[in-house]
Parts: structure tokens; C-alpha cells; sequence
């Protein structure tokens, strides 16, 4: 669905400015999405949204029972910032990759749900190992209140990675 998405999204655009989309005002990721989603089928599309539909409802009914949905929010350790770079030729091929890194933070994404990362714990080496909750739809107070409950119980206000130690990465790139 991202790509035809993405595609409409473009084709919106371009509407809008009156002007012909072009590889180059496009990072590749970006443009190869365009093209994918330019190959889907109306029928597609609409099959694909009619199964989201059907698994953000079968989700709700978790949420009958459970206030929050508790996973991590990445699969591994942290890793360096730039790592998700699209190969040369290949842009495509980094979504597998970030779809295994982070595959708990989409299901909320694709079916609406609100949801949150915080910095429970630490590694060895003193990077931030996320805890990703997902609230019901709508639901946004409680996982603020949760959040607040949280960095009460385990603060991470002050608590920033060693970055000096790491390749390309500037000293303040966590200051926000």
C-alpha cells in the first residue's frame, strides 16, 4: 500500500504545482515507491485496504480487554545513524531490512492506533533499548499518563548515548 500511497501523494502534488513529477526532485527510495505504486491495480488497492480494515478491527477487540499493547520497539540494538541507506540501484531492498528492525511500530501505524516509544532501559554500551506501547484508538491520555508514570519510575531525561565513539555521527545529534 506505501507504494501506491506514495504515488497518489506525488500525482497530488504535481496536480497541485502543475508540473510533471521528475526522478531527480525525489530521493530514490522515494521515486521507486512512485513507480511501484503507479503498477497497482485499483482492485488491488482497494483488497489491500479491505484487509487493513478487517485486521484494525480484529486489533480493536484486544483492545477490549488490554488498556496497552506492550512490544519493543526494535529488534536488535540500536544502530548507527545513516545505517538504512539505500543501495545504489536497488532502493527497494532497504524496506526488508527496516521492515525486520522495526515490525512492531507499523501495525499501529497501518491500523490507526496511537503509540509511543520510551527509553526503559540501556545496553551494555549505553544506547537507549526502546518499550513501544500501543494505546486504543483515540486513546492518546493514556498513554500519556502512562508515559508520565513511567519517567517517574525510570527518568531518561539526562540519560544521552556515548555518540563520541561513533563513526559520522555529531556530538549534539541528540539535542533536540
Amino acid at each position: 500500500m506505501s507504494g501506491f500511497c506514495g504515488a497518489w501523494q506525488i500525482e497530488d502534488w504535481a496536480r497541485r504545482i502543475q508540473r510533471k513529477p521528475r526522478p531527480e526532485d525525489f530521493e530514490p527510495l522515494t521515486w521507486a515507491l512512485y513507480e511501484l505504486g503507479l503498477k497497482i491495480k485499483a482492485t488491488d488497492y482497494l483488497l489491500a485496504w479491505q484487509d487493513l480494515q478487517k485486521f484494525s478491527r480484529e486489533l480493536a477487540q484486544f483492545f477490549i480487554r488490554y488498556d496497552i499493547w506492550l512490544t519493543p520497539a526494535i529488534t536488535r540494538p540500536p544502530v548507527p545513524i545513516g545505517s538504512f541507506q539505500p543501495e545504489a540501484g536497488r532502493p527497494l531492498e532497504m524496506l526488508k531490512e527496516t521492515r525486520g528492525f522495526s515490525p512492531f511500530t507499523m501495525i499501529p501505524s497501518v491500523a490507526g492506533r496511537p503509540s509511543m516509544s520510551v527509553p526503559l532501559f540501556w545496553n551494555e554500551e549505553g544506547l537507549p533499548i526502546g518499550s513501544h506501547c500501543t494505546g486504543r484508538c483515540g486513546d492518546e491520555a493514556t498513554l500519556f499518563r502512562l508515559a508520565a508514570q513511567l519517567e517517574t519510575a525510570r527518568p531518561w531525561a539526562q540519560r544521552r548515548p556515548v555518540l563520541a565513539e561513533r563513526p559520522n555521527v555529531p556530538e549534539n545529534a541528540l539535542n533536540f
